[in-house]
């Protein structure tokens, strides 16, 4: 074991010796600035804003249907465990259905009228 040990251990310090130095050529990457949202242009923002609040409401219906999940595995076959992550799970669902009907009543009204509702340009008669 000891013979086995001692060879491994010449044959990487060997080995470290005889690596060739890797010579690579720097290229620059160019990082643009991200744009900045401007208070200035009310549509830009309020479309951000309903962006940001579908994905976060999205979210936190997401976080409640595994909690409710969670709950529903932890409860132990216990009645009242299983009825309040059954709660849950319900409300986690209803606000899923009604996050994803607003955006998809936004997108009907939006083409509709005309506007698009991820920049919000509203369009004017000229």
């Amino acid at each position: 074991m000891k013979k086995i040990a001692r060879i491994i251990f010449s044959s990487s310090i060997v080995s470290l010796f005889m690596i060739n130095p890797v010579l690579a050529q720097e290229v620059p990457i160019p990082i643009s600035k991200p744009p900045i949202l401007k208070p200035t242009d009310p549509g830009k923002l309020i479309g951000a804003t309903i962006g940001l609040l579908l994905v976060v409401s999205t979210l936190a219906s997401f976080i409640f249907l595994i909690w409710g999940g969670v709950q529903w595995i932890t409860s132990g076959g216990d009645k009242a465990g299983v009825e309040a992550a059954q709660h849950r799970i319900q409300a986690a669902l209803l606000g899923l259905f009604i996050v994803f009907s607003s955006w998809a009543i936004m997108t009907v009204f939006g083409q509709f009228l005309g506007v698009d509702i991820s920049n919000l340009k509203i369009p004017t008669p000229f």
